[in-house]
């Protein structure tokens, strides 16, 4: 397994990321953290971790980098994030150990927008996104543009966004799920919510996003 540090060098700012690729790898999953979390989310490295056990390469990256982050309206900044996530894929579709690698989003709060909005823009490349407790409405003028197959995990107890997502859930045109997780708050911080959100995840990029072939 490969775990590596490494800087992303994108057009106008250079990134900063982890990746781990499992040995054998059979896709990749790029994470699109929300609101003033960061690679180093505890939340989403037990989640990639789960991940990267299922022989699917995981990248945690910082769409701001600490100085734009210490701008409070950055952290919302919608366009801003989805213009990072794009960059950031095409790095990987050029990356000569990457690039045959199929690619999914995982998108937790408001960069589940960013990561509907930059599937939207890729189409048929990104082959399948998983939101965590998302904001996807925040995305709603590009979801009808969305190919790739979503699945929409929300805590049963966080209200609000499971109104949000269900407007958005109306919105999407492509393969779709939309999954409450009983007695989970926002965060899914009550005990063994956050392994079903990981649960989910992997199914799901079982069946969208690795060769389907292997998982007859």
């Amino acid at each position: 397994m490969k775990k590596l540090e490494i800087n992303i060098p994108l057009k106008y700012v250079t990134l900063k990321g982890n990746l781990i690729i499992p040995e054998d790898a059979t896709g990749i999953v790029v994470f699109s953290h929300g609101s003033g979390s960061s690679r180093f989310s505890t939340r989403n490295k037990m989640v990639s971790g789960l991940i990267q056990k299922q022989k699917i390469g995981t990248l945690l990256l910082d769409l701001l980098t600490i100085e734009e982050d210490s701008v409070y309206e950055n952290r919302f900044n919608i366009d801003l994030l989805v213009s990072r996530l794009i960059e950031t894929t095409e790095w990987l579709m050029k990356n000569n150990e990457l690039k045959d690698l199929p690619i999914g989003y995982f998108g937790a709060s408001t960069g589940a927008a960013s990561a509907l909005r930059a599937a939207a823009y890729f189409g048929d490349t990104i082959k399948a996104v998983v939101s965590r407790g998302g904001r996807p409405d925040l995305a709603l003028s590009a979801l009808h543009q969305v190919t790739a197959p979503t699945l929409l995990i929300v805590g049963g107890r966080d209200v609000p966004v499971i109104e949000m997502n269900k407007t958005a859930y109306d919105e999407l045109h492509c393969v779709k799920e939309m999954k409450v997780v009983s007695g989970a708050t926002h965060l899914f911080e009550e005990p063994e919510k956050l392994l079903e959100v990981a649960d989910l995840a992997i199914i799901w990029y079982k069946k969208h996003l690795i060769n389907k072939k292997e998982y007859h």
